[in-house]
């Protein structure tokens, strides 16, 4: 198959977090593997030893850039619906209640999918041979945080306040400690020594804070789509602490974390886990890969091309009110 797969914010490839655009990589990377001739309609500036990249800039359209013999087009930002080939969306955040879907829309996760009344959905998955291979056996000693920290949703305080509660140092990937947000309501963060900022970080380093850390903490405060944080944190060998919201319980064993309703909760569990760094990676390894998720999508480009569509009605936002509220 001629398959195109597109993300308009995206250049290729990702050096730092870069989580959709690390997901479209390792799928076009395995969809090459299979044989199928891939493009990547992304920013300018992008490159690729596999596929041919087609630059989208900004103000062009996304119709207009589609070659003709493409069999699947396969959209990561843009949910146009005037393309004429068989496409599909993939959903990685949490679209608003007004938004119109496609019928074609892809989630990526089960929780995700039934948020909004259907049940398509595809897991994540990282081709794991970009990543260090990670240190299972040796010391480790603290707790990080691994996400923007400049988004609320993340809950960096909450973060900061269970590693405290918990006996742990914390080291923070995804934010700086000098921060306007941080001065506002985080004072006694800032000045901690046992909290140690180490801002936006390159994939070998983040590995490599990982790979001596005991856990990811990540109690979100909204309902988490899927969690690429997550499962990178449970390569490096890291087990994960976070609540009940979204997608957490779905993605992890209670032999590889833990998802609880308060600090104290989270932080109990914290200080009596069974850890076992292997048994962490090899989760991750074996469920959120690369291959497995490229299997289910090659599945989903079967049924287009047969004329089906991926869910039997239109996705429409279903409210919640199981949001376990904020740890500050």
């Amino acid at each position: 198959m001629n398959i195109l797969i597109e993300d308009k914010t995206a250049l290729l490839p990702a050096k730092k977090y870069g989580g959709t655009e690390r997901v479209i990589w390792a799928l076009g990377r395995e969809l090459h593997k299979l044989g199928h001739t891939v493009y990547f309609l992304v920013k300018p500036g992008s490159t690729s030893d596999f596929a041919t990249i087609i630059p989208l800039h900004e103000h062009e359209n996304i119709v207009d850039k589609i070659p003709n013999d493409i069999d699947i087009v396969h959209l990561f930002r843009s949910s146009h619906q005037q393309i004429k080939q068989p496409h599909l969306f993939t959903m990685e955040g949490n679209p608003t209640p007004e938004e119109q879907l496609s019928i074609n829309t892809v989630f990526v996760s089960k929780n995700h999918a039934e948020r909004y009344g259907v049940t398509s959905f595809v897991y994540n998955g990282m081709d794991w041979d970009d990543y260090p291979t990670p240190i299972l056996d040796g010391e480790r000693t603290y707790l990080h945080f691994l996400a923007k920290a400049s988004w609320k949703v993340k809950n960096l305080f909450g973060t900061a306040k269970i590693a405290l509660q918990s006996g742990h140092a914390l080291h923070v990937m995804g934010g700086e400690r000098w921060t306007f947000r941080n001065f506002k309501r985080g004072l006694r963060y800032i000045f901690n020594p046992k909290i140690k900022f180490h801002g936006m970080v390159e994939n070998d380093v983040k590995m490599k804070i990982a790979q001596h850390s005991k856990a990811l903490i990540f109690p979100v405060v909204w309902h988490e789509p899927f969690g690429i944080a997550i499962t990178e944190s449970m390569y490096a060998g890291c087990a994960v602490f976070g609540t009940t919201n979204g997608s957490l319980k779905e993605l992890m064993t209670p032999e590889v974390g833990f998802s609880g309703n308060s600090i104290n909760e989270i932080s109990e569990a914290i200080k009596t886990f069974d850890y076992n760094p292997k048994r962490c990676h090899d989760h991750a390894v074996k469920y959120f890969n690369s291959k497995v998720m490229t299997d289910s999508y090659l599945k989903l480009y079967d049924k287009l091309l047969a004329g089906e569509t991926l869910n039997s009605q239109l996705p429409k936002y279903i409210p919640s009110k199981n949001i376990v509220p904020n740890f500050h």
